[in-house]
């Protein structure tokens, strides 16, 4: 893609919040970096986690404790809660990392519900009302993050380095020996790569930048619960990244601003909600089996 093209998304989230519902759109950012960090191991790694909740959970139960116990701004507190989800990342990846296919996908969920049960008992989480009222702050100590402009542009500037962040790594010789070990890992291992570490390497990344996702989303919305951590945001970051397209960079925002603006529009409808969007999914799996971004791709290179 030109850097026209950039260009013109950013452009574009700039002038989102004046078409969109600034908080709507905030929520879009962090979900959309959600589904990014999960494609990076997904799509870029081969390695299918059910627990990435855990990260973005976790994340946020930090960055809200730091905030409301420790009056951590909300730079401090994004910065603690991200570098908490790379630190669990790394437990969960040494744990995990060793293992393939489904027996590294239960592995994953397992952790997560222990994640999700320490969430729930702990004393500092608020057990089942989750953590309450984290104020947003002022973040450098003159920015007003109860602005709602200010706060969209906080997330709209962590989603765009986050982004770039995934973007070089995809397309740096690391993200090509990814692509090498998705591919065929036993020819990896005959080139004298260390598969082991290079995936541990990519699991902590994707850990680390899920939780950056958390963070930003507790501040945003000033609240952590345990939907957060739970293994149903699990499985909503899955389905965002293969509606969209995983293997691609646009396919996990694609599908993250489908299936949260879906959830949006048809809240109304109460759980028939997820039906719809199960029946979305459905379709897409049966006849764009790349996904959104993929199959869009494939018909562009065609036609081209």
């Amino acid at each position: 893609m030109n850097k026209t093209f950039w260009i013109i998304l950013f452009v574009l989230g700039l002038l989102a919040p004046f078409a969109v519902y600034p908080v709507l759109m905030m929520e879009l950012l962090c979900f959309a970096l959600f589904a990014c960090a999960f494609n990076l191991l997904l799509g870029y790694s081969g390695l299918l986690s059910f627990g990435h909740a855990a990260f973005f959970g976790s994340a946020a139960y930090i960055t809200g404790f730091v905030m409301t116990q420790w009056n951590f701004g909300p730079f401090s507190g994004i910065v603690a809660g991200t570098l908490f989800a790379g630190a669990l990342g790394l437990v969960f990846g040494l744990l995990a990392i060793r293992r393939q296919g489904i027996y590294f996908a239960m592995i994953t969920l397992a952790l997560e519900q222990i994640v999700f049960f320490l969430s729930l008992k702990l004393p500092f989480t608020g057990g089942e009302d989750g953590l309450q009222g984290i104020p947003r702050g002022m973040l450098f100590g003159f920015i007003d993050l109860n602005q709602p402009l200010n706060m969209y542009y906080t997330v709209f500037a962590i989603f765009v380095a986050c982004f770039w962040l995934i973007h070089r790594t995809v397309h740096s010789p690391f993200g090509q020996v990814l692509r090498a070990i998705r591919e065929n890992e036993p020819r990896a291992i005959s080139l004298g790569y260390n598969v082991e570490r290079i995936k541990l390497l990519a699991f902590v990344l994707s850990a680390t930048l899920a939780g950056t996702a958390g963070a930003t989303k507790s501040i945003v919305f000033q609240t952590a619960s345990l939907t957060d951590v739970s293994w149903h945001t699990s499985g909503s970051v899955i389905l965002m990244t293969l509606l969209g397209g995983m293997g691609t960079l646009l396919g996990p925002i694609v599908g993250a601003f489908t299936v949260v603006g879906l959830e949006h529009e048809l809240s109304g409808i109460g759980s028939w909600v997820t039906v719809i969007i199960g029946m979305i999914f459905i379709v897409c799996v049966l006849a764009f089996r790349r996904g959104i971004v993929g199959e869009i791709g494939r018909l562009w290179k065609r036609s081209f």
